[in-house]
């Protein structure tokens, strides 16, 4: 493979993203003492920081890669939406589709990080299911950018949080098999069975377990063969993809299986790592249409944002340095 050439293909590609949007503020400081008011640590900030979450965390790795990418979701009409609406602008990403409403605000996950560790994270937001016309104003933003744009590719980025219903998913599907566009869905529980007829399915091996009522066991292929199997009587889709925490991801397109393992990382932080890597996935996915090929990349960029603290996304120059060295 000349991965080279494959990544200078990147910038040719169109890639929708659909699902919960989130700001990710971070406080960095240092503990030096224990509160007299309660027994909590004193963290004395030095530092602040906002970053692009959820849904739109997917969006950024795959600006950060040169592919063409649109972001659809609802925010609020507040501060914070238009802070992460700045941040989106100023990546590349498309933010002419989303939508703003007054009966939701925008979801603000801030962490407080000292020596590397997160000490404490407060949330501020709606999870409350759209409303049907905003429902409606979604779907029909994405019907228009598939009518205008011509994407390879949409990824439905479910966080649970009320943006991705039973209706948007349905109607956003249907829009994608009319059309020929490729669906990756990476989902949460509420919704797992929704996602019916895509064609990457890409929950981790805890959420796959649970929503089939399986028992823990062994993780070997044989079992996962199980799980795709039974996830396919539900789902009728073309290709699972099942992250597998520390022992890598597993993939079956009906026709071919296996485990890839993971390369050995120093771990920093797993925040994020599952965004990198549907959007990797799907990405490669979109060019190649090789699903080995796709899971070895995407296994390798997850690892990789893995290293850092917080929420980031895969560095392009160095996910290509670790194809050439890695993946022979």
């Amino acid at each position: 493979m000349d991965f080279k050439q494959l990544f200078k293909s990147f910038a040719s590609v169109k890639i929708g993203v659909i699902g919960d949007v989130m700001l990710d503020t971070y406080w960095w400081g240092q503990v030096e003492r224990i509160s007299p008011e309660a027994p909590v640590p004193v963290v004395k900030v030095d530092r602040r920081e906002q970053r692009i979450g959820g849904a739109a965390n997917v969006a950024l790795n795959l600006s950060s890669l040169g592919a063409q990418v649109s972001l659809f979701s609802v925010l609020g009409g507040d501060e914070d939406g238009m802070i992460l609406s700045g941040l989106l602008q100023h990546q590349g990403i498309n933010t002419s589709y989303l939508i703003k409403t007054d009966t939701r605000i925008t979801t603000n996950k801030m962490r407080v990080i000292s020596r590397n560790q997160q000490m404490l994270r407060l949330d501020w937001e709606a999870d409350h299911p759209l409303l049907e016309n905003e429902e409606r104003q979604l779907v029909s933003q994405v019907e228009k950018f598939i009518l205008e744009e011509s994407p390879q590719a949409m990824i439905f980025e479910d966080y649970n949080k009320g943006v991705l219903t039973e209706n948007v998913i349905g109607a956003v599907i249907g829009l994608c098999k009319k059309y020929a566009v490729i669906t990756a869905v990476d989902p949460k529980r509420k919704y797992f069975f929704q996602y019916k007829d895509v064609d990457i399915f890409k929950p981790n091996l805890k959420e796959a377990r649970e929503a089939l009522n399986l028992l823990p066991e062994e993780v070997n292929e044989e079992f996962l063969r199980v799980i795709h199997q039974k996830l396919k009587e539900r789902l009728g889709h073309r290709i699972s993809f099942i992250t597998l925490s520390e022992k890598g991801v597993f993939y079956e397109d009906g026709q071919d299986s296996d485990i890839v393992p993971s390369h050995i990382r120093n771990v920093a932080d797993v925040s994020g790592a599952g965004d990198t890597v549907i959007a990797v996935a799907t990405l490669i996915y979109a060019i190649t249409k090789d699903v080995k090929l796709m899971a070895e990349v995407a296994n390798l960029a997850g690892g990789l944002v893995c290293e850092t603290v917080g929420t980031v996304a895969i560095d392009k120059p160095r996910l290509l340095k670790a194809c050439q060295r890695l993946l022979i």
